[in-house]
């Protein structure tokens, strides 16, 4: 009778022909773990610093809401005082609109810097790993071509 041939025994030498590099793998995921950890502490920061800005806005307009809020004397002073808090609020908005613009242009050029740096290392190592890669490949194809003659 014909023995049947032993698949298991052939896909295990097949793959064992070709090693799979797991350093490689380790690298790729700490270099993003790093990256991540870098991206975050970016974010983090703009949070920070967009919250103090918020709260800052905050009180400035609670102060001046109490003085809007005041008895006056004359039914005038209700109208001057409302001007007064619209003119205010507004030099106050445009002041925090450009503290929160530059937050995101400082988030925007960092995140671009470690984008372009981590690309670098990743395509420089991508480089040794393909090499790497093709070099065992070759060998292996070379040892299975010669163990089949």
């Amino acid at each position: 009778m014909a023995k049947t041939q032993d698949f298991t025994a052939m896909m295990k030498d097949f793959m064992g022909a070709f090693p799979v590099d797991t350093k490689a793998m380790e690298d790729v995921f700490k270099n993003t773990a790093a990256l991540n950890e870098k991206l975050s502490a970016v974010a983090l920061d703009a949070a920070g610093k967009s919250a103090e800005i918020s709260n800052k806005w905050t009180k400035e307009t609670i102060s001046k809401l109490g003085d809007v809020s005041k008895v006056k004397a004359d039914p005038a002073d209700y109208a001057k005082a409302a001007t007064d808090f619209a003119s205010a609020s507004a030099e106050v908005a445009a002041e925090n609109m450009a503290a929160f613009a530059e937050i995101a242009k400082k988030v925007q050029m960092e995140t671009v810097e470690l984008v372009m740096a981590a690309g670098k290392d990743m395509g420089e190592e991508a480089t040794a790993a393909v090499k790497k890669a093709t070099d065992e490949v070759t060998s292996a194809a070379k040892k299975a071509s010669a163990a089949a003659k």
